[in-house]
């Protein structure tokens, strides 16, 4: 049988609505239980959020709460985040489970892979931006700062400024996921993906550039990993294009009828 006559699952309206309610109820549930023990340690995980930027203070210098609540609000969104993310797999699979039913398979061979692909990508991108990017910035930023500005860096801003990071490196990283889905939807040829790359490096500056901070640490720390991860897209791609069509030839119902 080919894929075109696959026969998929079909249901009502009513019952996917109730498919879907379910799998953002078990999702909530999930973020709640990941959520509860980073708030009990909330002020223990902003302290390691902030150490990259306190330990380049000068001695005894801290960050600074500019509003009254401030210290206690900021805590616990980073301990919303970091459920989040602790939480993402099982986030993931959820929204697969609830997807699936509806691929054929082909896209589900290629669907899975690519998923884990994503989380694993996004968690590095935000483990770079931590222990590599952080420190750059931040010296930068402090070696720059005029000998009469004390540099106080409040708790909310600082709060921002590192998940925005944490956000943009993460979907830097997303990159060569995105070029394999380009080709192996046939959206993008390969032969035209390696004919941009001149313009795909300058795009990738631009996108550094309105990402990271005004710095130029910053953006070719971005810009760099960037690109070397579009080459390593077209690379998986390729090898993921020769291998579909001996895929599809083994595939059971492909083969020719005796």
């Amino acid at each position: 049988m080919s894929e075109d006559n696959e026969p998929l699952p079909e249901g009502t309206l009513i019952s996917h609505l109730l498919e879907l309610r379910s799998r953002l109820l078990r999702i909530m549930i999930a973020v709640l239980i990941a959520f509860l023990p980073c708030a009990y340690y909330s002020n223990a995980i902003f302290d390691w959020l902030s150490t990259p930027l306190v330990a380049r203070l000068p001695p005894g210098q801290k960050l600074i709460a500019t509003t009254v609540t401030a210290t206690f609000t900021a805590p616990l969104k980073l301990a919303l985040v970091a459920g989040l993310l602790i939480a993402m797999p099982y986030v993931l699979y959820q929204i697969w489970a609830f997807v699936a039913p509806g691929l054929y398979r082909r896209e589900k061979r290629f669907a899975v892979p690519l998923l884990v692909s994503a989380i694993l990508l996004f968690y590095l991108g935000v483990g770079f931006s931590y222990w590599f990017v952080f420190p750059l910035v931040f010296r930068f930023f402090i070696a720059t700062t005029p000998h009469n500005v004390q540099l106080m860096a409040d708790v909310s801003n600082y709060l921002q400024f590192a998940l925005t990071l944490f956000v943009a490196f993460g979907v830097a990283f997303e990159t060569p996921v995105a070029v394999v889905l380009l080709v192996l939807t046939n959206l993008v040829s390969l032969q035209k993906l390696r004919s941009v790359r001149g313009y795909v490096l300058i795009v990738v500056f631009i996108v550094a550039a309105i990402l990271t901070p005004p710095d130029v640490m910053s953006q070719t720390a971005m810009a760099v990993p960037m690109y070397l991860l579009y080459e390593g897209g077209i690379l998986f791609a390729a090898i993921l294009q020769k291998s579909t069509p001996a895929a599809e030839e083994n595939a059971p119902g492909q083969g020719s009828s005796t």
